[in-house]
């Protein structure tokens, strides 16, 4: 199954603006039109302060590392550096600033926004041999690993203490957790329990210069400012984690769902804002369109409605008076929304089953469509049902399919957006959709991403979201960390010359061209 892929000698809208963004680098300083240094120096540096298996030069050895999970954009490092200690960490640190060479660090290559596409001339740091779990504290229900630990495994390994880590991301079996705090990644249960950034304490982060330092505490607060909530979603500009110590949390004593039918959309959105509004916070709420079960339900066979247009997933959990009470609750919300069914999973098996579905979604397109292009944005919940609306018939307007599951919840949405990269006029018009779907996001209050980050994906809606000086003060607090800007450069926030690009292709009378809501 194919992400997205594109023959590199199209030349589309992403394409030329990349193209716009190189050239511009070199004025703003972010990087050099050519390196100051051979690969050959950086090979032979390299080489001196790691073990010979621990460094990749060979383009067989350096391919597998061009992309993340978007295929879209791709660059194959010059040199791949996988160092075994915080040591050599730091010596790779120090090796790439005095050589002027780009750093970027690489967890486990889920991620579904270019943030860990390498620099051609610089250094693709991957940290999967970092893959310890090195303390789990039972009395204060923490755990200190290092970033190459999947998330999954930390949960599997605290279970026998009755314990989890809560943030569960859709790639939570492979995807690490270096990776989940460059993002701050979410998953199912964020609504009840947070992101990333909500269960992390501290990191260990080496900096650009190759020094160790520490942000946050294992107490609840720390004294200073709070630069751990800078650092956790700085998607690999400020500095590279050795260490992260993560809270644990109780497994609940009960868990239930229930899967809510709707015959609309936009019912389904509006039974998602009265939930809400109700005064419950699900342990998940979820929602998939028709097309979404449609697709899924073949490949997990989970039971869910075929005749729906849209289904919620809505969990309780705690004791089992408290589900019980709460269940009948959101039973009598969604009715009353209009539910055409409801239904309350009887078994634990039962359970997973309706949530592997949902985790399910994205290898699932595979079975209907050669391409899929996951989306990321937020939005308020109030708008649901309209934005869902919106996207249904840009469907109609770019003549491409879409499948939408997301975190009703909290108003992040996914849609897959399902083309043929063998058909050029169709990736461009994958691409112009995305776009689409983002401003729209924009739009009605909401952000350009949820929790897949901008990398290279979204940086050209960077310039729709935030004005010069708000990017300029970005910047700023990426320099504060990075002075050089040698940490994953190009990435998330855009050149002046960039926007300039971008906003000669919407600006119409002076002003951004947004989607027209009012169409839908």
């Amino acid at each position: 199954m194919r992400q997205v892929r594109v023959n590199p000698g199209l030349i589309n809208m992403g394409t030329r603006a990349i193209v716009a963004l190189m050239n511009s680098l070199v004025e703003t300083g972010l990087a050099q039109a050519q390196a100051p240094y051979s690969q050959q120096q950086l090979i032979e540096a390299l080489s001196a302060a790691l073990p010979a298996h621990c460094v990749l030069y060979r383009e067989e050895d350096t391919r597998p590392y061009e992309c993340d999970g978007l295929s879209l954009y791709r660059s194959i490092p010059a040199v791949v550096a996988l160092p075994e200690t915080e040591a050599q960490v730091q010596a790779i640190m120090r090796i790439c600033k005095r050589l002027n060479a780009p750093i970027v660090a690489r967890g486990a290559g889920t991620g579904l926004s270019g943030g860990a596409m390498p620099h051609s001339q610089g250094v693709l740091l991957g940290l999967s041999k970092f893959n310890r779990i090195k303390h789990i504290d039972l009395a204060s229900t923490t755990a200190i690993v290092e970033p190459g630990v999947r998330n999954l495994a930390i949960s599997e390994a605290v279970s026998p203490y009755g314990l989890y880590y809560a943030p569960d991301p859709s790639s939570q079996i492979a995807c690490s957790i270096g990776g989940n705090v460059a993002e701050n990644s979410g998953g199912v249960h964020c609504l009840k329990y947070g992101l990333t950034v909500h269960n992390v304490l501290r990191v260990r982060v080496v900096t650009i210069d190759g020094d160790v330092v520490e942000l946050g505490s294992h107490a609840p607060d720390a004294p200073g400012l709070d630069l751990l909530s800078v650092f956790v979603g700085s998607e690999g500009m400020l500095g590279v984690v050795t260490e992260v110590t993560v809270k644990l949390i109780p497994k609940p004593a009960c868990q239930q769902v229930v899967m809510a039918s709707f015959s609309s959309v936009e019912a389904a959105g509006n039974a998602v804002t009265q939930v809400i509004a109700a005064g419950m916070i699900p342990a998940g709420l979820e929602m998939m369109d028709r097309r979404a079960t449609h697709m899924v339900e073949p490949f997990v066979r989970a039971g869910y409605d075929m005749d729906a247009q849209a289904i919620l997933l809505c969990e309780s959990d705690g004791t089992p008076e408290e589900v019980a009470h709460e269940i009948a609750r959101m039973e009598a919300v969604f009715r009353q929304a209009g539910a055409t069914r409801c239904q309350v999973s009887a078994s634990e098996a039962e359970r997973l089953k309706f949530w592997a579905g949902r985790k399910n979604a994205f290898p699932a397109a595979g079975r209907v469509s050669p391409d899929y292009y996951c989306m990321d944005g937020t939005i308020p919940r109030r708008h649901l049902a309209r934005v869902l609306g919106a996207i249904e018939q840009m469907e109609d307007e770019f003549g491409l399919r879409c499948a939408n599951v997301f975190h009703a919840g909290d108003g992040n949405l996914h849609p897959l957006i399902l083309f043929d990269s063998n058909k050029p006029d169709e990736v461009e018009r994958a691409e112009k959709f995305g776009a689409a779907i983002l401003e729209l996001c924009v739009q009605v209050g909401g952000t350009v991403t949820g929790e897949h980050g901008v990398g290279m994906e979204k940086i050209n809606q960077m310039c729709v979201q935030f004005s010069r000086e708000e990017l300029d003060a970005f910047l700023a607090v990426k320099r504060a960390f990075d002075p050089p800007c040698l940490l994953n450069p190009e990435k998330v926030i855009p050149t002046l010359a960039r926007c300039a690009e971008y906003g000669k292709m919407h600006v119409h009378a002076g002003e951004l061209r947004f989607p027209d809501l009012a169409r839908f």
